[in-house]
């Protein structure tokens, strides 16, 4: 079974940089930048280490295929 780095890829990212986003646009709707402070927490806890994640699997497989 082939695995789909791309799709990890774009979920990584979403995770660390789409909750960002979007909570900063709820921050700005509603005024209260508590918001963007809980989701730059968040986003760091979830983010990075699934970013790191991807990138090691993404070497193996490289490394597999050579």
């Amino acid at each position: 079974m082939e695995e789909n780095m791309m799709f990890a890829w774009i979920a990584s990212w979403l995770a660390l940089a789409g909750q960002l986003v979007f909570f900063m646009g709820v921050a700005l709707f509603t005024g209260d930048w508590r918001y963007m402070m809980w989701s730059f927490m968040i986003s760091i806890i979830v983010g990075i280490p699934s970013i790191i994640g991807t990138y090691k699997r993404n070497q193996q497989l490289k490394a597999y295929k050579k």
